[in-house]
């Protein structure tokens, strides 16, 4: 028994006991937190909460000061380690991520949600789309545990999402939640290599959050991201690589007034001295992120004929 575990198990009692001293080593072990949550209190409370089977949107004040049984503390005990000493992210740790105000069951053969991409869908691409009922199919390439396309089609109730991913194991993980939300016949989970799978089909949307950190930003990247898939952070060409193969294959599937969104997150300066010649349009969001650009399909089929001149 680790330290750790014997304090939470022996000497503590309530789950107001346990949260504050688990927020307390969390500081304390100069922990990361990018996955879902902006700082020890609320990781700690995800990870804790979720243990007990309590709701996770809010501290529950009225189970505040209940005490915890052995086995309670025992698991979260081994959670508290393993989140200190491995550097393991909370949704890996408790199989599950928020993402658009939904949950999502994630694990290590995926990222964890935390795209700005929520924002977006939440507002409908609104002011760039104009008339959302006029959406019917929409593609959600490299969608890892499903989680934009799942949002997507709840978005847009009348649409049908197609979504690709290149991992077999990525594919597992979205089916998983597309049963999960009960989206079956609406959300279609494909392993394909980009758009090598699809056929003709046209898309008023397609969405894409790629592998786009390049390999010196990779380096850098603290201990929580290695327990993540890096085939699906890292691209070739100073993270560009599959970027510019969206970019030039998008025209072929998009309808007339068809948009393409990408997010390049930090890639965004590299995007653009690139392609300097291209007008991006570079989204603002009002809850943090960045590094989202849009295209029209003109601009894509423009794109494309550049490449053969």
């Amino acid at each position: 028994m680790t330290s750790i575990q014997k304090t939470i198990i022996e000497e503590l009692t309530t789950l107001r006991d346990v949260l504050r001293w688990a927020t307390s080593q969390f500081n304390a072990s100069d922990l990361f937190y990018g996955h879902g949550n902006d700082d020890a209190f609320n990781d700690a409370l995800q990870l804790i909460l979720h243990s007990l089977h309590l709701p996770v949107t809010e501290f529950p004040e009225l189970f505040a000061d209940a005490k915890l049984t052995h086995a309670e503390k025992t698991a979260i005990a081994d959670l508290i380690h393993r989140r200190i000493s491995e550097r393991v992210p909370v949704p890996y740790l408790i199989h599950e991520a928020w993402f658009a105000g939904l949950p999502f069951y994630v694990d290590e053969r995926v990222l964890i949600p935390r795209s700005p991409f929520a924002e977006l869908i939440a507002d409908n691409f609104m002011p760039w789309l104009s008339e959302p009922d006029t959406v019917h199919h929409i593609l959600d390439l490299c969608t890892g545990s499903g989680c934009i396309a799942i949002a997507l089609a709840n978005a847009f109730p009348n649409a049908l999402v197609d979504a690709i991913d290149i991992s077999a194991d990525a594919i597992d993980v979205a089916n998983i939640n597309i049963n999960k939300h009960g989206l079956e016949e609406s959300v279609t989970a494909i392993q394909s290599d980009l758009w090598a799978a699809l056929d003709q089909q046209k898309y008023d949307l397609i969405i894409s959050n790629p592998p786009y950190v390049g390999a010196d930003e990779m380096a850098t990247l603290p201990a929580e991201y290695r327990h993540e898939p890096a085939f699906a952070l890292e691209a070739d060409d100073n993270g560009l690589a599959l970027v510019e193969k969206i970019m030039l294959n998008a025209a072929r599937f998009l309808t007339a007034n068809g948009l393409l969104f990408v997010e390049v997150g930090n890639s965004d300066t590299a995007v653009m001295e690139k392609w300097p010649n291209i007008e991006f349009l570079w989204l603002d969001f009002e809850l943090g992120g960045h590094g989202i650009f849009m295209l029209t399909q003109t601009q894509c089929a423009t794109i494309y004929q550049d490449t053969l001149n």
